[in-house]
């Protein structure tokens, strides 16, 4: 029924414009006079102009968005130029111009920020900006134009829509921490760490030949004079510190916090030079084994950029059903918003299997626990359950001396 309305209402605004041209001339024509004429000369350029527009075709507007890049991170300015061309000198009175952002831009209330009321006149080319101050997490898509364009008096409204898609990804912020293992295990993990200082100096394992590289210290003279070769003493190969990070996805208000911490905890663990995997249960299970390297933090940032927060079961339930296929060798890192006695049962039953475990919870910046909160990182303290409190905007000092009490 709408569809069958746009139509009629057009020509019926069109039959109304002939009308009122009909009647001005009639009422000069049979009032005479100046004023009488006067009023069918002043209302005649405006008519005009209207018939004139209802012939325009709004399809040769070429319209073009520029942004300069496709990565972002959250809370990040992003400013967008729209570039407009067409073919004719048409004069047009105003543009009205709206870019189609997605659902969660809209939601963020950058729609009006994405309109704008163009005056182009006689001109063939002409462009305009407008920023989007804090880009929220996600991957957003920019669908097309919305065109609009009338006259003065109104008789007259063409809309157009046109597609031009464009997406950006928008990484979750994250904070610089400086990563430390609560506990040092030499024998743990796979592979050899990155660290600057690769070996325990301190533990001598061995002789080998000198190497171009190895320090002077090094050296072991006593060997060097019974081979009559420089000899270097070997140490103990100190081993990666493996990672594994579940992340609640159950909905909750300190969501986006959540989902912050996490991208600053595993950037952390990566530079530092270990390896890390992480673990998500939203609307699809996603799991990423433990790696290291640029490309490991690239898959688990892009992954983070796209979650939400669609947990379909509690936390405690993703440990009970999950927990055993995570290897033993590594260190387990939980991060929730939300402590409850169920939650510290499970996670108690996986510790005495994989060792003890650290969950850090979430808070919002001026939150304080709660007495019930209290009393139960008392019970996981007793359970060997290391519970570290991380308030939004103070994420530094997560693995600051406090917190490692």
């Amino acid at each position: 029924m709408k569809k069958l309305w746009i139509p009629f209402k057009k020509v019926w605004k069109f039959v109304v414009l002939l009308f009122l041209i009909v009647l001005t001339f009639s009422y000069a024509m049979f009032q005479g006079g100046f004023v009488s004429w006067f009023l069918f000369y002043s209302f005649l350029p405006f008519a005009l102009y209207c018939i004139g527009l209802s012939f325009y075709s709004l399809n040769e507007l070429e319209i073009t968005r520029h942004i300069p890049k496709n990565d972002y991170n959250a809370g990040e300015p992003l400013k967008v130029t729209i570039t407009v061309k067409r073919k004719s000198f048409f004069p047009i009175f105003y543009l009205l111009i709206e870019d189609d952002l997605d659902d969660a831009l809209k939601h963020s209330q950058q729609k009006k920020k994405a309109k704008a009321l163009v005056l182009p006149g006689f001109r063939k080319e002409f462009s305009y900006e407008y920023v989007i101050d804090e880009l929220p997490r996600g991957e957003h898509i920019f669908h097309g134009f919305i065109v609009k364009t009338g006259d003065i008096l109104g008789l007259v409204e063409k809309v157009k829509s046109q597609t031009n898609e464009s997406k950006i990804i928008v990484y979750p912020a994250y904070t610089e921490l400086l990563y430390r293992p609560f506990e040092t295990h030499f024998d743990q993990g796979m592979t050899a760490s990155r660290e600057r200082v690769q070996r325990d100096t301190t533990l001598a394992i061995g002789v080998r030949d000198y190497q171009p590289g190895d320090r002077f210290s090094w050296i072991n003279w006593k060997a060097s004079a019974k081979r009559n070769e420089i000899m270097t003493k070997e140490f103990e190969q100190r081993q990666s510190h493996d990672v594994f990070v579940v992340m609640d996805c159950i909905p909750d208000k300190r969501f986006e916090a959540i989902v912050s911490f996490t991208a600053s905890l595993l950037r952390a663990v990566l530079k530092k030079g270990a390896q890390i995997g992480l673990l998500t249960i939203s609307r699809e299970r996603a799991s990423f084994p433990i790696r290291g390297g640029e490309n490991q933090l690239q898959q688990l940032f892009y992954h983070l950029a796209k979650i939400e927060a669609k947990g379909p079961s509690s936390f405690e339930k993703v440990l009970e059903t999950e927990g055993m296929f995570v290897q033993q060798t590594v260190s387990f890192l939980l991060v929730s918003a939300q402590l409850t006695k169920p939650l510290l049962e499970k996670a108690g039953y996986l510790g005495q299997r994989k060792g003890k475990i650290t969950l850090f919870l979430i808070k919002g910046e001026k939150e304080s626990p709660t007495q019930d909160e209290r009393s139960l990182i008392a019970l996981a303290n007793a359970r060997n359950i290391r519970v570290v409190m991380v308030h939004e905007g103070q994420f530094a000092s997560a693995f600051s001396e406090v917190n490692l009490r």
